[in-house]
């Protein structure tokens, strides 16, 4: 098994449990947790020092898994992951299965179907949404790279990835649209 496959299955594992994982995604690092688990959101929340009125988002491997977090599928989200060549978080009207403190108060869940390989693998093998939220203090600013995660978010997570902790390409958070009711669409962030 080479360190790839190790980091997967302990960061699985570490899930399963309950616990966080610091974690790369298709954007920033990110904070990550079992989706379906209200327990280990609440613990995202506080390590992160954020209201639980702030929604976050979460990732799965592919777009045959929404119909299971997302009461009704537009049409157009399967376009719009499709013909994406850059990571797009799309925003759903009405969440189902996922913990409440995910969930926007008008019901609104975000969702990223993430094509980097680490996240990617971690969801299909997890076999449930991860939570991804940026690794930081709410309020400062996304750390770019591993290097400039802060300690405080290092040590207050229980398993920490170590694929791509030397990169120093700089990454950017995702694009964001709002799909509503009747195909409307709103651009969140470009």
């Amino acid at each position: 098994m080479n360190n790839f496959d190790e980091d997967i299955r302990t960061a699985c594992a570490v899930l399963r449990e309950g616990g966080l994982i610091l974690y790369p995604t298709d954007t920033v690092w990110g904070i990550g947790c079992d989706a379906t688990d209200e327990a280990a959101v609440e613990r995202i929340y506080r390590l992160k020092r954020r209201t639980d009125s702030k929604a976050m988002l979460v990732l799965t491997d592919t777009v045959a898994k929404l119909e299971a977090y997302v009461t009704e599928v537009p049409e157009m989200a399967y376009e719009l992951v499709e013909v994406s060549d850059s990571p797009l978080t799309i925003i759903y009207p009405e969440a189902r299965n996922l913990a409440r403190g995910l969930v926007g108060e008008d019901g609104s869940i975000g969702i990223r179907i993430t094509r980097e390989p680490f996240s990617q693998h971690l969801c299909a093998l997890f076999r449930k949404p991860v939570v991804s939220t940026s690794a930081n203090i709410s309020g400062q600013p996304s750390p770019a790279s591993f290097g400039e995660i802060a300690s405080e978010i290092i040590n207050g997570v229980d398993y920490v990835v170590k694929y791509r902790q030397n990169e120093t390409v700089k990454c950017k958070p995702s694009g964001i649209i709002r799909l509503g009711k009747g195909n409307t669409v709103q651009i969140i962030r470009k």
